[in-house]
């Protein structure tokens, strides 16, 4: 929830979602979704990392940003598309890798 807080302060709208089912159900009906902020540990059929994968190969226009804090994880384990932020971060590194994450 730090996250979503975070997000809308810097003036972004934010669909939050527990699961990574439910993030993908919210982008099979909202096309305007442009970036995809998820922790690599999720609850559900698929870790986050496994559902920017998924992104990244069905909605090759959306920008990732995966987090974990698990140490010794780097960009390199992300979908080529994407940024990786070590927990904990400050807002201005989120926001830092929603610019460099590039959509396909």
């Amino acid at each position: 929830m730090m996250a979503v807080d975070m997000l809308e302060d810097a003036g972004f709208e934010v669909a939050e979602a527990a699961t990574a089912d439910a993030a993908l159900a919210i982008l099979e009906i909202d096309p305007t979704i442009d970036v995809l902020f998820t922790d690599i540990e999720m609850p559900g059929s698929m870790s986050g990392l496994d559902l920017a994968d998924h992104v990244a190969e069905r909605w090759p226009h959306i920008r990732l940003v995966v987090t974990s804090g698990r140490s010794g994880f780097t960009n390199q384990e992300v979908p080529v598309v994407g940024r990786f932020v070590p927990k904990p971060y400050f807002a201005d590194q989120v926001l830092h890798a929603f610019e460099k994450a590039d959509a396909g």
